[in-house]
């Protein structure tokens, strides 16, 4: 049983530094001109705000509470 926790650690921990690099790359990444996932303009606001954004602010809001569910159940 503690085989199956500490692997389970091991992947959380790794996808969480994943996660954190990811982070850090999108900030030196250029902002999409169009959400990903809706295709309305981002806006230039928010573009430079948020460098590496590929989102507008509302699916953003929308991912990050369907995140925040899933990390709750």
């Amino acid at each position: 049983m503690a085989d199956i926790i500490d692997s389970a650690s091991e992947i959380e921990e790794l996808q969480r530094n994943t996660a954190i690099k990811m982070r850090r790359l999108n900030h030196q990444a250029i902002s999409a001109t169009h959400c990903c996932e809706c295709g309305d303009p981002i806006d230039e606001r928010r573009r430079l705000i948020v460098q590496g954004c590929r989102t507008c602010a509302s699916c953003q809001e929308d991912l990050e509470l369907i995140s925040k569910q899933r990390g709750s159940k």
